[in-house]
């Protein structure tokens, strides 16, 4: 579980800027007349926004934090991680969540089921477990799941992740 425990983090981290971007993007251009001319380099630093336009961005976080005390400690320790994430990782995470995103809930409970599997196991049993992984049929992968349950998932507020 330590080990994953970096990627929720992260996970975290890229829900708030998956959250934060297109707030900053429709709010801080003046509406160019063509959506495509507007880049990243024409946006402005944090210091250059409007109050309101920090409001906006920071809203849906302060919404989140005050609706989930129970989260708010996990939420620190994701803003953290993603603080001192190399910008490497952060890509990576960005295309692991990317990916999750993308599964269907089937592929969700196996890859529950292999990475919990997977945390007890050290390096090169990860690895050979991987390419075992890789390996198997769809029909065995099923079959690996159902002698290898994923743990329950966690009960939360919002299971709009999963």
């Amino acid at each position: 579980m330590r080990r994953l425990a970096p990627l929720r983090r992260a996970g975290w981290a890229l829900a708030l800027a998956a959250l934060v971007a297109p707030a900053l993007i429709a709010t801080a251009t003046a509406a160019p007349p063509d959506p495509a001319a507007a880049s990243a380099a024409n946006l402005p630093a944090w210091d250059q926004l409007s109050q309101a336009q920090r409001e906006q961005l920071i809203a849906p976080m302060r919404e989140r934090w005050n609706n989930s005390p129970e989260e708010r400690q996990r939420m620190l320790e994701h803003a953290r991680r993603w603080q001192q994430m190399t910008p490497e990782e952060r890509k990576d995470a960005r295309r692991g969540m990317k990916r999750w995103e993308h599964l269907d809930p089937e592929e969700r409970s196996q890859m529950r089921a292999l990475f919990a599997h997977l945390r007890g196991l050290d390096d090169n049993a990860r690895r050979a477990m991987m390419e075992k992984w890789r390996a198997m049929t769809p029909e065995q992968r099923r079959a690996w799941v159902q002698a290898n349950p994923p743990p329950p998932k966690p009960e939360r507020g919002s299971s709009s992740r999963d």
